[in-house]
């Protein structure tokens, strides 16, 4: 099993093109890379109308250009960063991407060949990318839940991707499905968004998340032997704010306390649990934004990022390692 270890975060998500070329993103990878963190994921998006279209289309108006996308790596190798590229479909219906599908019915044959043709495209495209740019990973999905038993065009399309990109595949699973995708065989490592709602009440203690952790522990441990692949946790994260910790996913529930402790327990029962596995390939912490606040800012800053607070600390401790 490969041994690779990725202390990872993942940056650029919610960014509008140009932005990644913008002084204060300079600063921010700079930042970022004092972490400890030694790969990034560069995580955007464009989109597809809705949960039911058969067209992947790029959107001028909002989608990283390759030249953004260029401009990011090459920051980031200069700082010594390795880079995982993740590019992802989003529905602009504002539906989750999980859900973009068709129907299992025989009829909806011809929309999954269409989609996953349009799909391949995309990929295709940033696969290029990937090589050309020396991506040292690329994330070939993200969350695509009701795709994922389509394994006959899952399949064909990772033979079509490593016809163009030479380095290690990954595909994001979303938590508790990861075990309904039975091609993980096809890919380098197993990736999950791992919000699994480790805390039981809001304010919960490390010891009880602690506990939370080891009940998913020996599930990802056997998906892992299943596949002779390692597991990353290719999202995970959790905001700094008051009950978070039971629902890790959240980014609306902008009413909620700050509490820096929510998130540094979520961090350290995390980093706690996995770090010695030997099964487990690390983590992309969700995430680092491409514009900081200021420091100042930081204890009253309610998102998923970290800098200036306590799990930033804890983090840098374990990514010292």
């Amino acid at each position: 099993m490969d041994k690779t270890f990725f202390k990872g975060m993942t940056y650029g998500w919610s960014s509008t093109r140009g932005s990644y070329r913008q002084p204060y993103a300079v600063d921010s990878l700079e930042k970022l890379s004092e972490t400890g963190s030694e790969w990034i994921a560069l995580s955007f998006w464009t989109y597809q109308d809705n949960v039911h279209s058969t067209t992947i289309s790029f959107d001028y108006g909002y989608t990283m250009t390759d030249r953004d996308i260029e401009f990011a790596v090459k920051q980031a190798k200069s700082k010594g960063l390795k880079v995982c590229l993740k590019p992802v479909v989003n529905s602009r219906d504002g539906i989750w991407r999980a859900h973009i599908g068709f129907p299992n019915e025989d009829g909806a044959a011809p929309y999954w060949d269409a989609w996953f043709k349009s799909y391949t495209n995309f990929m295709l495209h940033y696969a290029e990318l990937a090589e050309e740019l020396g991506c040292e990973m690329l994330c070939i999905g993200c969350e695509m839940v009701k795709t994922e038993y389509k394994s006959v065009h899952w399949r064909r399309l990772i033979a079509e991707i490593r016809s163009v990109y030479k380095g290690p595949l990954i595909y994001n699973a979303n938590h508790g499905k990861e075990e309904g995708i039975d091609w993980f065989d096809e890919v380098d490592f197993i990736g999950t968004s791992a919000y699994y709602p480790v805390g039981k009440m809001a304010g919960d203690s490390l010891e009880s998340m602690i506990q939370g952790w080891e009940k998913q522990k020996s599930k990802l441990e056997a998906l892992s032997k299943k596949f002779n692949r390692p597991v990353v946790f290719m999202e995970i994260g959790c905001r700094s704010a008051l009950g978070c910790a039971t629902m890790p996913w959240d980014f609306t529930h902008t009413d909620l306390p700050v509490s820096e402790d929510e998130q540094a327990n979520f961090y350290q029962s995390t980093l706690q649990v996995f770090w010695n596995e030997p099964w487990f390939a690390g983590f992309f912490w969700w995430d680092w934004s491409t514009k900081l606040y200021s420091l100042e800012e930081a204890a009253t800053n309610k998102g998923f990022d970290i800098y200036g607070k306590k799990a930033e600390q804890i983090l840098k401790e374990y990514y010292a390692k």
